[in-house]
């Protein structure tokens, strides 16, 4: 068969005609589909596809058990951003990313306890309660955070300065369905720059920084689970972060407080910071 810029796609598409799976068959038709269109549209000479094999050749070396950079390559394409839109459910808080550090399980804690195992930084209590989207209480539920230090790196990413675990905590909500803990306020930062992606954003003139924010992911059986943030709204780069993963509803005020009563309640020094972050959890089966 003589393959032109149209029968070489009918030929493939062919060739996925005995694909068992129906899901998986449409998968593969559509990405090929649109990754042809793609070329015959951008027309590629041979060195730029090369580059192209280069670049995603090179995403792959770059990661590891502790950096995933294919994450980070959805990211700031937006497509993180996407998948979580699309898998969204209007009864529940919003998602959004998960972000490329969550390579690392976070150490069990009682509530309460603090997640900062370096004691610098502006010290922060976090507050807030677990509920289905009817407002019952959700004991028992698992609220997994973690974050970044005062300086903008995680755990993995300074292990000769920052102990495993450090900005991590997998706490489970009380019988009321509340969770609280102690950490420092987190800072704005760069995403990692010295890999593949970061040649991608150097070549668009974008810049590389996210807003500071808490990672969490919240779950409990005959709920979805959610992954998400809390995003500080006095952050830098509120509304220009560099995966597109700030919602609205997300933005979390982080006031300073010098209640003293509060801060003995909570075994911290004053002046301290502030944040309440309720969550709400969509059933499985959301009602029509």
């Amino acid at each position: 068969m003589d393959f032109d810029e149209h029968t070489t796609l009918e030929a493939v598409m062919d060739s996925f005609r005995n694909t068992p799976d129906p899901r998986t068959k449409q998968i593969l038709t559509t990405l090929a589909r649109h990754a042809h269109a793609a070329v015959r549209e951008l027309r590629p000479t041979h060195d730029e596809w090369e580059q192209a094999i280069g670049f995603l050749t090179a995403v792959g070396h770059k990661s590891d058990d502790t950096r995933q950079e294919f994450v980070l390559l959805s990211d700031v394409l937006g497509i993180s951003t996407l998948v979580e839109t699309i898998n969204g459910d209007a009864h529940g808080t919003e998602g959004t990313v998960l972000g490329p550090f969550h390579m690392v399980e976070s150490p069990e804690r009682e509530l309460g306890e603090s997640i900062d195992q370096l004691g610098t930084g502006t010290p922060c209590v976090v507050t807030g309660t677990v509920t289905g989207a009817d407002g019952v209480v959700l004991g028992g539920a698992t609220v997994d955070i973690w974050q970044c230090d005062e300086n903008g790196f995680y755990d993995v990413q300074r292990p000769e300065t920052q102990p495993r675990g450090n900005g991590r905590g997998l706490f489970r909500t009380d019988e009321n369905g509340r969770f609280w803990f102690r950490t420092v306020v987190p800072s704005h930062y760069p995403i990692p720059t010295d890999g593949p992606v970061g040649e991608l954003l150097a070549a668009s003139r974008r810049h590389p920084y996210r807003p500071a924010h808490i990672h969490v992911i919240a779950e409990t059986p005959g709920y979805k689970t959610l992954t998400t943030h809390m995003f500080v709204a006095d952050s830098p780069y509120i509304d220009s972060d560099a995966v597109f993963a700030v919602k609205e509803s997300l933005v979390v005020d982080f006031p300073e407080s010098r209640d003293q009563a509060e801060a003995d309640d909570y075994g911290v020094e004053i002046p301290f910071r502030r944040a309440h972050f309720d969550i709400r959890l969509a059933p499985e089966e959301a009602p029509e």
